[in-house]
């Protein structure tokens, strides 16, 4: 009996801001790798996770949601979430249930217009929804645009997930096992830290305060002699104001983005750790190429 051959493929995930892509990447994997909050664009670059099966291994592309952007940091988000509809071997449209229905998805759906990709069409959140708009749903984005395959996830309770897993298998092509079955991001420990960072705040800042936020890891050390890691980042924000609602009343605020983000690095680095928060101004980073770049956001690497 033939041994059968071993699959292995990028996938891709794209949509609106907020609507549930790193939720289902971190579903699929098992592990949190890309960070959330009920905020959009949450995710600012292409996050490669991967999942690796005894017969096949997915390398899953978290994209920044596609929106119409403000500034020069919303055009690097839409370009790195646009770079990849062509680079891999099948894209995830993930859609949520709303009012305006398909409409809301209409620059999306421009977007993936002449993309030779097999694109499959995700809607997200049907645990919010009864079955008959599910249906409702389907038709309308089938008229829309010619998907290979329509599948209903909760990327939240995991509903349906293997389902969609076993459609991502059917389009990954033969190939070698790119990554060792132990790993699970290509991400360096000092990025997904900052993102952890940067994750806690935005949970816990006022709404206006946390697209102008970038965080820097500073230093990464073990301590000496002793089971710790010290690490110490900067978080950089745009105006006066809004460092002193990061910081907060006593120092409150910071405090509190240093605890919860203190939890996850440690997990993360498998060992108890010292975080040390500083904030600092850097006006109008979002527009300035020389930042982006400082903060990890360089067109160049797209």
């Amino acid at each position: 009996m033939a041994q059968k051959k071993f699959q292995s493929g990028f996938v891709a995930l794209v949509g609106r801001p907020n609507v549930g892509k790193s939720t289902l990447m971190n579903q699929l994997i098992g592990e949190k790798i890309a960070i959330m909050s009920p905020k959009p664009q949450t995710t600012r670059n292409k996050i490669q996770s991967i999942l690796t099966k005894e017969d096949f291994q997915v390398v899953f592309i978290d994209t920044p949601g596609i929106h119409k952007p403000k500034h020069k940091l919303g055009s690097y988000m839409v370009k790195a979430a646009e770079t990849a509809l062509n680079e891999v071997d099948a894209v995830l449209m993930l859609v949520e249930p709303g009012e305006r229905g398909a409409e809301a998805d209409r620059f999306v759906l421009e977007r993936l217009a002449g993309v030779k990709t097999p694109v499959i069409l995700v809607l997200n959140k049907i645990d919010t929804v009864e079955k008959s708009h599910i249906l409702t749903m389907t038709d309308e984005y089938r008229s829309l645009y010619p998907f290979r395959e329509i599948v209903p996830v909760s990327a939240k309770d995991g509903e349906n997930c293997d389902t969609l897993l076993s459609v991502i298998q059917s389009y990954l092509p033969e190939g070698p096992q790119y990554f060792p079955a132990d790993m699970i991001t290509d991400q360096p420990e000092r990025q997904i830290a900052s993102e952890i960072i940067r994750e806690k705040a935005l949970q816990l800042l006022e709404d206006e305060i946390p697209h102008g936020i970038a965080v820097e890891i500073t230093s990464m050390k073990k301590r000496e002699g002793k089971d710790l890691v010290d690490v110490e980042a900067t978080i950089f924000c745009e105006r006066e104001s809004h460092k002193g609602i990061i910081i907060g009343k006593g120092g409150n605020m910071l405090k509190q983005i240093g605890t919860r983000a203190r939890m996850d690095i440690a997990a993360l680095l498998g060992s108890p750790i010292h975080l040390q928060l500083w904030v600092k101004v850097k006006k109008d980073w979002r527009d300035s190429d020389f930042l982006l770049k400082n903060f990890g956001y360089d067109a160049k690497r797209i």
